[in-house]
């Protein structure tokens, strides 16, 4: 099945402050778009560096860039297609200060973060 993404505009505002992530996040995009899941190991076929969160969260942590950035979804496994919704967008360090936090499960918007970080 296709993918879906929700709130791509979020992916376009973080490369928009992060200009170096750019090619990075169209790299991520690229492969999306080409991607067939029907389930969500699937996942790790099209990203395997990708970490697939416990607890039913239906979340999945894209390492994008070399690990240089950090990307939170929430996906929806539909009839048809499967929504991919976006829930937050970091760099590595902030990601890690999310995980430290214990919020990497319970995120759910895009935010923009205190020290410059999204």
């Amino acid at each position: 099945m296709r993918i879906h993404l929700v709130r791509k505009e979020t992916l376009e505002l973080f490369a928009q402050g992060n200009v170096q992530s750019r090619s990075a996040f169209t790299e991520w995009l690229n492969k999306l778009k080409y991607a067939e899941w029907h389930a969500p190991g699937d996942i790790l076929s099209t990203f395997p560096s990708a970490d697939l969160l416990g607890n039913g969260s239906n979340r999945v942590v894209f390492d994008i860039g070399g690990n240089k950035y950090r990307l939170i979804a929430k996906y929806a496994f539909g009839d048809k297609q499967i929504h991919l919704f976006v829930c937050w967008i970091g760099t590595h360090a902030a990601y890690s200060k999310l995980c430290k936090e214990g919020e990497q499960y319970i995120v759910r918007i895009y935010k923009k973060m205190k020290d410059g970080n999204t």
